[in-house]
This record gives C-alpha cells, sequence and structure tokens, in this order.
C-alpha cells in the first residue's frame, strides 16, 4: 500500500534559515556566523514533497538527504532540475522517493565543521570541480546536527574579509608610517640633543689637558718655593694647614683624572645616541657590526645590572653593507627581550627560594664570518644568546608563525624579523642552546656579504 502525502510530510521538516553574523563578521569569523539553513528529508519522501518546498523557497539551496535521522548526501536545487530535466525525468525522480534520486547521484558534498574559518572554507570551496562550484556547502554543527551553507553566501563573507584584510593593511601602512614619522623626528631630536652634549663636552675635553699641565707648573713652582725658602711665614703655613695643601696637591691628579674620564663617558653616550638615531641613507653603506653592539650595549648599560653578565666572542668581521641604524634597532630589541628574560627569571626564583640554580644571568654575543650553504657564499653571523629557561618547540613554532603571518601583531621582534629578512636580505633565526656551556635561548642573524 502506498504511504499518504500526511507520512511523507512526516519526514520532510519545514526550512529554517539561520540568520548568522553577517553584519559582525571578522577575520576570526567561522561558518557557523553565517546564514544556515536547516532542511533535511528522509529517502522515503516523494520528490514532489522536496520540488513544492523548493517552489516555496526560492532562496533555499538544497536539501540534506537523511535515512533514520542518520545523515547520508545532499542534493542541490540546480542538480535536481537538471535531473527532471532528464528524458523521462519527471516520471522517474518526480514522482518517485528520494531514494532513487540518490542512487543516480553519486556527487560527494563538501563537508566543513562549523568552527573552519570563513577564509579557509572559501578557498576549499574553490578547490573543487568547476562543475560543482554551485553545489551547497554542508556545515556540521554537532553530532547529527547538519546545516546547508549557499556558497554564494561563502564568497560574499569572503569578499568582506578580504576587503577587512585590505583595510587593516592599509591601516598598519598608516601606522608603520606615521611610527616612522615619530621616530625619524625623535631621531632628530635626539641627534641635536647629542650634538649640544658634545660641544660643551669638546671644551672640558680639550681644555682637561691644559688644566692638567697648568696645575703641574703650579705644583713645581710651589715644591721649590719650598726647597728655597726656609723661613716660611706662619701666616702661609696657616693657611696651608686650613686649606689642607698636602691632600690638595696628592687629590688634584686624581680629580683631573676623574673628570677625564666622566668626559670621556658622556662622549661616547653622546656619540652613541648620534649612531643609534642616525638616518640611514637609501643605500646601504659599510659599517662595523662591533662598533654598534658596543655603541647598543652602552645605551643599555642602565638595564644591565650587576648580576647579568655580558659575555663577547667577537671574530674579525669585514664592514658590512647595511642600513646600520636599522640593525642598532634590532640588536636594542634583542638585547631588551633576553633583559626582561633575564630579569624576570631572577624576580621568580626571589620569590621562589626553594628553586636553586648555580648559574648566573648571561649573555653571550658572538660574531663570525661563516658559509651555510657550500656555495661559498659568505655570511655575517650574529649570535645573541641568555641562558634563561629553555624555550619549547610549540612556542618557537608559534613565534616563527608569527614572523611569517602578514597580519601578525606588530612587536618589536617581529620588525627585527622584517627588517633583517627584507631589507638586508638575510636571515632570523630563534632556537634553543642545549649545550652543557650555555642553556637557553639563541637569537642568530645572517647578513650575506656581497
Amino acid at each position: 500500500m502506498t504511504p499518504s502525502t500526511s507520512e511523507f510530510r512526516s519526514k520532510l521538516n519545514v526550512p529554517v534559515l539561520a540568520p548568522g553574523n553577517v553584519q559582525t563578521i571578522q577575520l576570526e569569523s567561522m561558518l557557523q556566523d553565517l546564514p544556515l539553513y536547516d532542511f533535511a528529508a528522509e529517502l522515503d519522501v516523494l520528490g514532489t514533497e522536496v520540488a513544492e518546498i523548493f517552489e516555496q523557497h526560492p532562496l533555499l539551496p538544497g536539501v540534506i538527504l537523511t535515512e533514520n535521522g542518520r545523515f547520508l548526501s545532499l542534493i542541490s536545487r540546480h542538480r535536481l532540475l537538471e535531473y527532471l530535466l532528464r528524458p523521462y525525468g519527471i516520471d522517474l525522480f518526480l514522482e518517485k522517493p528520494l531514494r532513487i534520486l540518490q542512487s543516480y547521484d553519486r556527487t560527494v558534498p563538501l563537508i566543513l565543521s562549523g568552527d573552519t574559518p570563513i577564509l579557509t572554507a572559501a578557498q576549499q570551496a574553490l578547490r573543487r570541480p568547476f562543475d560543482r562550484l554551485r553545489d551547497p556547502i554542508v556545515v556540521r554543527l554537532g553530532a547529527d546536527q547538519y546545516r546547508i551553507l549557499d556558497p554564494h553566501e561563502l564568497n560574499i563573507a569572503y569578499w568582506q574579509l578580504r576587503g577587512i584584510e585590505t583595510q587593516v593593511r592599509i591601516e598598519r601602512l598608516q601606522l608603520q608610517m606615521l611610527q616612522s614619522e615619530k621616530m625619524a623626528s625623535l631621531g632628530r631630536l635626539v641627534d641635536g640633543v647629542s650634538h649640544e652634549i658634545l660641544d660643551p663636552v669638546s671644551f672640558i675635553w680639550g681644555n682637561l689637558s691644559h688644566i692638567a699641565e697648568y696645575s703641574r707648573s703650579l705644583l713645581e713652582i710651589i715644591g721649590a718655593y719650598e726647597k728655597c725658602i726656609t723661613d716660611v711665614p706662619q701666616k702661609v703655613i696657616d693657611l696651608k694647614e686650613a686649606i689642607e695643601f698636602d691632600y690638595i696637591r696628592e687629590d688634584l691628579p686624581k680629580t683631573l683624572d676623574s673628570i677625564k674620564t666622566g668626559a670621556e663617558r658622556l662622549s661616547r653616550l653622546a656619540n652613541s645616541l648620534q649612531n643609534f638615531c642616525h638616518i640611514d641613507e637609501v643605500y646601504p653603506r659599510p659599517a662595523n657590526l662591533h662598533d654598534c653592539l658596543d655603541s647598543v650595549l652602552l645605551l643599555l648599560k642602565s638595564r644591565l645590572s650587576s648580576d647579568i653578565q655580558v659575555t663577547k666572542n667577537y671574530g674579525h668581521l669585514p664592514p658590512v653593507p647595511c642600513f646600520i641604524s636599522q640593525l642598532s634597532q634590532v640588536f636594542m630589541n634583542i638585547l631588551n627581550c633576553s633583559i626582561d628574560t633575564l630579569l624576570n627569571q631572577a624576580a621568580y626564583r626571589e620569590q621562589n627560594p626553594d628553586l636553586v640554580s648555580s648559574d648566573a644571568p648571561q649573555i653571550r654575543i658572538s660574531t663570525e664570518v661563516c658559509s651555510i650553504d657550500g656555495t661559498g657564499q659568505r655570511w655575517v653571523a650574529i649570535q645573541i644568546a641568555d641562558n634563561s629557561s629553555e624555550m619549547s618547540i610549540e612556542i618557537q613554532r608559534q613565534l616563527m608563525q608569527a614572523f611569517s603571518t602578514e597580519l601578525t601583531k606588530e612587536t618589536s621582534l617581529a620588525t627585527s624579523y622584517r627588517i633583517v629578512t627584507a631589507r638586508h636580505s638575510g636571515i632570523f633565526r630563534v632556537y634553543c642552546d642545549i649545550s652543557p656551556k650555555l642553556r637557553g635561548t639563541v637569537f642568530e642573524i645572517l647578513l650575506p656579504l656581497n
């Protein structure tokens, strides 16, 4: 006996459209945030029943086929129409249960999880054969929960996200240009201040030699007077005792040497500031990387506490063609990262006295000329290593993945990575040193020697 129409309708749900969050779509949006259709039919339902639903809902892209509530496949609207247009298609498919149609249609639908990012889903949908690009996509929300996604909705969301990506890139570029302009203005300001510091320091430095010579001559004259005059007036004796002349004679050369050392340090600091804030030219210029590293270490001297040991193992390096100001920023970023890690680790150990460690905080800087690919191409290798806690493989992977992502968060290390790789055609590596000599994190910079 043929089942009645009401029995078929009990196996056919009314299409429901979940509106999604299209208005608030973001780069992190997933398929479950898009409009999804909930329309399923058992295999025993007649084709006429599904055709009536399609006629009532012209935007419905397809129907999910189930058997005893279990997902089997999907039939799209346009594929159903193609079957009906075949010779005897109406008699063969429209008046028969969907089971007949499903036996003819062997196409496997694209099934994606609801938490699949929209950008990823669009790429997978575009990889389908050309004749299946119009097929709806099955979205799996959970156990035995399947929804239908119109590929047109996915394309709209995809191009919206591409527009958001473009806007983000433009805003980031504008921010970088603004930041570069600020840094350039700050660099010019600091360069001017350094120049103003160097002027009086040069006066002091230039006159110190004369003051030392004058004081030495005056002391010689006073010594000659003391030898020639045996009967020294009492007034002179009282004055020498009042001003502690013997102490002045002994301490004056030391004072002049101390002033000379201070002026020298101030001059080196001002020169380091000028070098660090120097605005690079259009083309790279040969530079001494050792002087650059020493200048950065001098600027960071206030952060390098007495507990942190800095060991320098410099090799013989030729002048390296580079943008020296940008490399100074790279060295500054890496050293700041190592210092922060060592200071945080020391503070953690102070709060947890049970953690005993005999290793003093240490930063090791090494340079050498090497060959990495066996082609004879020479590279300059700069390694900045610290003996902080070892970085896990997962953290290293996430770090390098962030370096290679265009829309990554702007960080000092990401900026350093771009300067080394994009501006200098170099290589930037981060790895763990597991040797007994120094266990910790190693930042390695490789620059080609042209």
